[in-house]
């Protein structure tokens, strides 16, 4: 009877290894088949595919290129533009598409203009404001180190007795 209990036991834990094996596996190719970069037989194709991905930005990483980037995203991103190549579109139209579609924002370095002139002097307007903020904080700091009353004359002559009244007990 023992033997018998030993013999299921073992086969229930080997089915449960198996079944979360084949968990493990599916989900593994569902999770990267996502990331999968657009495979393009033509080299031509895919080198002029790469050739536009650099010069956009993936919409989800913001801080990357399509090319660079493993978003699913970028990955429909790169497919559109192959397909966009299928269809005998030139490199401008391209371009043209994927700003009209996304905005300026999607061009890893947008046109200086009005709508982008945040994205362009931001940064500076951060470290101008910041350098603003350091000085005025010492500027601040230095009015009140000044501002520190001395004492009067009644208060010295108390602060000289308690001081002497400690060391006489020391």
């Amino acid at each position: 009877m023992l033997m018998l209990l030993d013999r299921t036991t073992k086969r229930l834990q080997s089915i449960v290894v198996a079944i979360l094996f084949a968990f493990f596996m599916a989900t593994t190719m569902f999770f990267s088949s996502n990331q999968a970069i657009a495979a393009e037989e033509d080299p031509q194709i895919h080198a002029r595919m790469m050739r536009l991905a650099t010069v956009l930005r993936c919409l989800v990483c913001q801080n990357q290129t399509i090319a660079d980037s493993h978003a699913e995203l970028a990955a429909d991103l790169r497919n559109q533009i192959i397909e966009l190549i299928h269809q005998g579109k030139t490199d401008d139209e391209i371009m043209d598409y994927m700003t009209a579609r996304y905005g300026d924002f999607v061009l890893y370095r947008p046109p200086l203009k009005t709508t982008t002139v945040l994205l362009w002097l931001g940064p500076l307007l951060l470290v101008i404001a910041g350098g603003w903020a350091l000085y005025r904080a010492a500027e601040d700091r230095q009015k009140n180190a000044q501002a520190v009353p001395s004492l009067t004359p009644e208060q010295k002559r108390l602060t000289d007795a308690l001081l002497t009244q400690e060391s006489s007990k020391s």
